[in-house]
């Protein structure tokens, strides 16, 4: 059973507690605020053992075998490189950086430190991934050809959305669920063009926008994200004999899957599978960390460190044609 400690007091890190109140391979022993009343509230309610007022103590707390880092954007950098400076292993919440540059900045430090260090987009490590991409490998459909997504939700007045200091806008907080949902599905293709456009709040920060990705092996990606609406949340897969539709890329539920009748051109759907979480669906990030500091590995299988990257890059391209920037960018 590996032991976690939680930074930061917010709603995910509610969501995280109540994960690991129901795992059996994982226990929350400590929590940290600079509040330290708020973390001492935290722990009443979610009965843990510690709680500090501060993230330096729970660095400090050797029984912390994993660090759940559940900041703002804008602190992820410098809470993984403090958490990494005491040896802890980290999972920090999407987006893991507010740009590239402070990405590699803690994968060169976990580097050298020998430490394991994920972004916890939840996404990328539920089984809905394998299920897809076994029908993808197998050929049945055919090659992928386009690939479409959307997510919105009515969240633009939350204050980490609009404050570009805080990391604001919805790329880093959205629209990395649409880019993550058909990335991880390319595996192997390189971009070969990228173009969006986007619209921004009075403080510059994007609150809307509309993505387009081609890659090397001619699959074009239509991708949206919205901060003031409520989507359908839907992605599509579309090959060239047939389609896979997944029901919410932010959490999926459902997935069709259709074949083409090249006679009549009709789909016919051959497959329907409903997921459901055995917690709430962040179990599988935690397990996949502690599979992977078991087996001594600095990244896990599910989001490797390059992938992080590849997304981050894609961001920053986007971010700035439109002269967005947020966090460390506008000191």
């Amino acid at each position: 059973m590996i032991k976690v400690g939680i930074i930061g007091c917010g709603h995910i890190a509610r969501t995280m507690a109540d994960t690991l109140s129901g795992m059996e391979t994982a226990n929350l022993v400590a929590v940290a605020s600079k509040d330290r009343t708020r973390a001492e509230n935290f722990a009443k309610e979610f009965g843990v053992e510690k709680a500090y007022g501060s993230y330096k103590e729970l660095f400090e707390d050797e029984e912390v075998e994993l660090v759940y880092v559940a900041t703002l954007m804008s602190q992820h950098k410098d809470n993984m490189l403090e958490a990494i400076s005491y040896g802890k292993p980290v999972l920090c919440e999407k987006s893991f950086t507010v740009n590239t540059e402070e990405a590699e900045e803690v994968f060169k430090a976990a580097k050298e430190k020998g430490v394991y260090v994920a972004e916890a987009i939840w996404t990328r490590y539920m089984p809905v991934v394998s299920y897809i991409r076994n029908f993808i490998s197998s050929g049945r459909l055919g090659n992928i050809r386009t690939i479409t997504a959307n997510l919105a939700y009515p969240i633009a007045e939350k204050e980490r959305i609009r404050d570009p200091k805080l990391g604001g806008g919805v790329m880093l907080d959205i629209t990395v669920y649409p880019l993550n949902f058909a990335l991880m599905f390319l595996e192997g293709q390189k971009i070969l063009y990228q173009s969006g456009s986007c619209a921004k709040n009075e403080f510059g920060a994007d609150i809307r926008e509309s993505l387009t990705i081609v890659t090397d092996k001619g699959v074009c990606c239509s991708l949206m994200a919205d901060g003031d609406t409520l989507s359908d949340r839907k992605g599509m897969i579309y090959f060239d004999r047939g389609r896979i539709e997944v029901e919410n890329i932010n959490n999926p539920e459902t997935v069709r899957v259709y074949t083409l009748d090249p006679g009549s051109r009709k789909l016919s759907l051959i497959e329907e599978k409903a997921f459901r979480h055995r917690c709430n669906g962040f179990e599988y990030e935690v397990e996949a960390a502690e599979r992977a500091i078991r087996q001594g590995k600095l990244e896990p299988d599910e989001m490797p460190w390059s992938e992080t990257l590849r997304v981050m890059e894609l961001m920053d391209t986007f971010r700035q044609s439109w002269g967005v920037q947020l966090g460390s960018e506008l000191s």
